[in-house]
């Protein structure tokens, strides 16, 4: 028996392109969406390390005999905003290790970056270094912050 046009062959062919159709605009949106959703939140980190930077900026001491280390710790500050953000975006990244640059990094102990080469959790361990030149600065009076923050 033949089926012709009209026929069960032609309904199956067109429920079966309904259905394929839907997947395909279904999932093509979802992975829109999440692209989407990932580009916002490297914006947020983005936005969110220059707020802290720019404090850990404004927050310095103006005093004039504090100038040589203010200087050396809004250079050093930089550099880790730096490399937090780059590491950031090659953890999400499929290109290389090798392709992002980098604010020079020669003030930073070899010990310490051949450690950090070697990490698995490159942004946490990079973080907890600028915590800790940000409370190196406050306790050496670098920064001038006021008790809530």
């Amino acid at each position: 028996q033949q089926v012709g046009p009209g026929g069960t062959g032609n309904t199956m062919l067109g429920g079966f392109s309904f259905v394929l159709g839907f997947l395909v605009v279904f999932r093509s949106q979802q992975a829109y969406s999440r692209w989407w959703e990932g580009c916002t939140l490297m914006q947020q980190l983005r936005g969110q390390l220059f707020g802290a930077f720019t404090n850990c900026i404004s927050f310095c001491n103006l005093a004039p005999d504090k100038r040589p280390e203010v200087s050396h710790f809004q250079h050093k500050i930089v550099r880790l905003m730096s490399l937090v953000h780059g590491l950031a975006l090659m953890q999400v990244s499929e290109a290389g290790n090798n392709t992002l640059e980098f604010l020079e990094l020669d003030d930073f102990d070899p010990a310490s970056l051949k450690f950090l080469d070697g990490c698995q959790y490159k942004c946490e361990v990079v973080m907890q270094w600028v915590e800790r030149v940000i409370l190196d600065a406050h306790e050496n009076n670098v920064l001038k912050i006021a008790p809530p923050i």
